[in-house]
């Protein structure tokens, strides 16, 4: 007989049923009824007698007792004050047997795959405790949560349930902002944490096991997203070279578009997310921000009746949405759902870094999908140049202003057009400002110094003053055709640039 010094109940050895193959027949588990396990001893029904108080009985069968004998055992395990009697077979109880167990506070439970002496030693070490029984614990746990992570249809709940059962004690996911990839109880998706695991009742064996179920529910949640989000990945490469490609190149992607399901004949636009260093403006961003924005926006727009894909290039982010020709208010879709990936790539980020947004207009097929990205870039593009990184910036012109955005955009483009202007800034800013709108006007109205007069509303010769006095500073011909349009489109990006602060 082996006496031990810690105390449980049998709703204690019952959580840990599945390991130990023990299930409750009849009699109380929990509650004043219910009574202490103090010790374990292998027993036959008709040694009961023999047996302490608060001793839980094995008793060896290889089948079923006769009703009468069972009877017979629960009044004298009552009268003993027994813990319960654990019968080795798929015991099935009488009525009166029923009632005995309930009405004698004695616990009848059925380990029928369990052998004698390994049943007995299980118990004794979940009861005294201790390295050996942890370890015990420990891996059975690990055993059924490999086991549940195996299978084709795991989820990460499968494998939290099975350590929870295996260990006796419950296991969660929580979200926990704090928590890291390189944490031992993280779950994540590749690199990007998902949850953190907890056990509800922590324990040598729940810090042994944490880290491999840990370690199996990433693996499956991993699995999960990729065969969830495969095809959505696919089709974002395929956005990423259309955008890239020469225009001689576009209708070649239609036949791949149709073979990865894209509806490339549909309408599209195009978001274009643009990241900005607010310290160092040559930095890149976090390593670790593309696959956690990626994971966030595909799991938040999985549930929306648009067909969504979420691209890179280099740093800058795409966010398209496509959707049958016509539909009302595909722009402002877009806006809705970029507008929640812009907020948590820049909490992703940090403080140091800001997300312009650029959105695009509806367009149709390929060329219109190209079209509404470079919108999106131009437009994101030229609120960064104009010192406003972090807006959302609208792009739902044509002509001619959707030209000086794209000059506007390009630092080359901007710099070769205001050296043109540069001579005007030793004016200082208001008169340079001044000059340029002076400038602009006289030049778009042929060189009319008259209409320029009415546009300003200024008297003729006070525009003529203002002329002679730009002549001499900028040293050009302006009635020169070349010189006369390089120098209006300068003054026009300048403008634009100056509306946009």
């Amino acid at each position: 007989m082996i006496v031990l010094m810690t105390q449980w109940s049998v709703a204690d050895l019952l959580a840990h049923g599945d390991r130990l193959g023990l299930r409750l027949v009849a009699g109380p588990a929990t509650g004043p009824a219910a009574a202490r396990v103090e010790r374990v001893d292998i027993a036959g029904l008709d040694a009961l007698d023999a047996l302490e108080a608060g001793t839980l009985a094995i008793v060896p069968a290889h089948e079923n007792p006769a009703p009468y004998l069972v009877d017979v055992a629960l009044r004298r395990a009552s009268a003993r004050g027994l813990a319960g009697l654990v019968f080795t077979t798929d015991l099935t109880l009488a009525e009166t047997a029923v009632s005995l167990a309930e009405r004698g506070g004695v616990a009848v439970l059925a380990a029928p795959a369990a052998k004698l002496s390994e049943l007995a030693v299980a118990i004794d070490r979940l009861l005294s405790g201790g390295a050996s029984q942890t370890l015990t614990r420990a891996g059975y746990a690990i055993e059924r949560a490999t086991a549940a992570a195996a299978g084709a249809d795991a989820s990460v709940d499968d494998v939290l349930l099975a350590a929870s059962q295996a260990l006796g004690v419950p296991f969660s996911l929580v979200d926990d902002p704090a928590v890291t990839w390189a944490d031992n109880d993280a779950v994540c998706v590749g690199e990007v944490p998902i949850g953190r695991l907890v056990a509800a009742a922590p324990d040598g064996a729940t810090a042994l096991v944490g880290p491999v179920v840990a370690s199996l529910a990433s693996r499956v949640a991993q699995r999960h997203v990729r065969d969830r989000f495969a095809p959505t990945r696919s089709r974002a490469d395929l956005i990423v070279e259309l955008v890239l490609a020469e225009s001689a190149r576009v209708e070649g992607f239609v036949g791949q578009a149709a073979q990865l399901g894209f509806p490339l004949q549909l309408s599209h636009v195009v978001g274009w997310l643009k990241p900005t260093g607010l310290t160092d403006p040559d930095a890149r961003p976090p390593r670790s921000v593309e696959p956690a924005l990626e994971l966030f926006a595909l799991e938040l727009v999985a549930a929306r009746a648009e067909m969504w894909h979420i691209a890179f290039i280099q740093d800058d982010v795409l966010v398209v949405s496509t959707e049958a020709h016509g539909a009302g208010d595909h722009q402002r879709r877009l806006r809705e759902v970029a507008t929640r990936i812009q907020r948590h790539a820049g909490a992703l980020a940090g403080p140091d870094w800001a997300y312009t947004l650029g959105l695009g207009t509806p367009q149709l097929g390929a060329t219109g999908l190209r079209q509404s990205a470079a919108e999106a870039r131009i437009a994101a593009e030229s609120a960064v140049a104009a010192g406003r990184p972090g807006d959302v910036e609208l792009t739902d012109v044509t002509g001619l202003r959707r030209v000086l955005l794209d000059l506007y955009a390009s630092p080359i483009s901007r710099n070769l057009l205001g050296d043109i202007l540069a001579p005007l800034d030793a004016l200082g800013p208001e008169r340079s400002a001044t000059a340029v709108r002076t400038l602009l006007s006289y030049l778009s109205h042929r060189n009319s110094p008259a209409q320029a007069a009415r546009e300003l509303n200024l008297h003729p010769n006070a525009v003529g003053y203002r002329l002679k006095r730009i002549r001499d500073v900028l040293q050009l011909d302006l009635d020169d055709p070349d010189t006369r349009f390089s120098v209006e489109l300068a003054c026009r990006v300048r403008l634009l640039g100056a509306s946009r602060h």
